[in-house]
């Protein structure tokens, strides 16, 4: 709606109302006809101005989707998703609920122990610098996906001495080592 369309339809509006609260009883029938076209006029700005279709559910999300009869805001994309989190909830597949409190009143400088975020899971690709194994990447949350990129990097044009890859949970494992890591001296000759 443009600014042209939505002054015309505001007077239009506006207009209405005064005939409204100036219907009596007594009103003649020649203010009905003027009043009529009124109407008609508002009803033909409000035909212009509107051009998508009218909703057909009662989501702000979704207002032209599926039409689910028996959701409460007849949305089927919505009411799907809200059934399948009943389902999961029923399942279990959820965990206990948090404790929104902490249940020691004393406080700590660093927080209690359910505030601090649980370890992270991560698996780190590393390469061999001929000093110390050096991070050689982004730090990846799939295994499967630190493992094809270490087996690109040992194809790629300048690959390194040797790889190994590090799974970080709450320590440090070393699941998996490609190559033969041998500490090269920096000084030539041994630093004679």
């Amino acid at each position: 709606m443009n600014h042209a369309q939505l002054t015309a339809l505001g007077r239009a509006l506006r207009l209405l109302g005064e005939h409204g609260e100036a219907l009596t009883s007594t009103t003649p029938d020649a203010k009905l006809h003027e009043v009529k076209a009124d109407l008609r006029r508002a009803l033909d700005l409000l035909d212009e101005t509107v051009t998508t279709a009218a909703p057909t559910t009662r989501c702000a999300e979704h207002p032209n989707g599926p039409v689910d009869e028996d959701a409460p805001d007849r949305c089927l994309l919505c009411e799907t998703r809200r059934r399948a989190a009943r389902r999961a909830q029923l399942n279990g597949t959820y965990g206990p609920p948090r404790a929104t409190a902490p249940t020691d009143p004393g406080s700590s400088r660093y927080g209690m122990r359910g505030d601090r975020p649980q370890p992270q899971q991560r698996w780190l690709p590393e390469a061999w610098n001929g000093q110390a194994w050096q991070l050689c990447g982004t730090p990846r949350r799939d295994r499967r996906e630190a493992e094809l990129y270490l087996a690109a990097q040992r194809r790629g044009p300048r690959p390194a001495m040797a790889y190994r890859l590090v799974h970080e949970f709450t320590d440090y494992e070393v699941l998996r080592v490609w190559g033969e890591p041998v500490r090269v001296d920096i000084e030539p000759m041994g630093g004679f």
